[in-house]
């Protein structure tokens, strides 16, 4: 990972991490170079419409490929899972994955299946989401008083 304003070198696989304030980021999967310009295939809302959010989901949601720019200005590699999962060969099947799921419809859902849980899932197989794991962490303690006090 580069300072804080600089650009890191991306490789193909890596999981390029936006953050969008305090609590959370939005991440993709660095793709490679088209035309000279560098994607990122990354889990977004498929129109304008469909950016009305009903408890945590959107009802259209597509993996879609920009320029890595485009999505943010601010970025950092953060291939969070290395040590614990190994990840996949980008070429043989991550790449594969990510073309075979370009432009279908997928329903995000911020608890199971947002940004975070595409882009491991692509890199390593797995499904993971460490700022909502983080999130749990602090309002579970809550939730349990008030659903021992049946206010939940």
């Amino acid at each position: 990972m580069g300072a804080r304003d600089s650009r890191p070198t991306l490789y193909p696989g890596d999981i390029v991490e936006y953050p969008r304030n305090k609590y959370f980021s939005h991440f993709g999967v660095y793709y490679g170079e088209r035309d000279g310009v560098s994607y990122v295939a990354h889990l977004t809302c498929k129109d304008s419409e469909s950016k009305l959010m009903l408890f945590g989901r959107a009802m259209k949601s597509e993996v879609r490929l920009d320029p890595v720019e485009l999505v943010g200005k601010k970025y950092k590699v953060n291939n969070m899972l290395e040590g614990v999962f190994p990840a996949r060969d980008f070429h043989s099947v991550v790449k594969m994955s990510i073309d075979d799921m370009l432009g279908r419809e997928v329903t995000f859902d911020i608890l199971f299946h947002n940004s975070e849980h595409q882009a491991t899932l692509f890199r390593y197989g797995v499904k993971k989401s460490q700022q909502i794991e983080e999130i749990y962490e602090h309002i579970m303690p809550a939730w349990k008083k008030l659903f021992k006090k049946n206010l939940l």
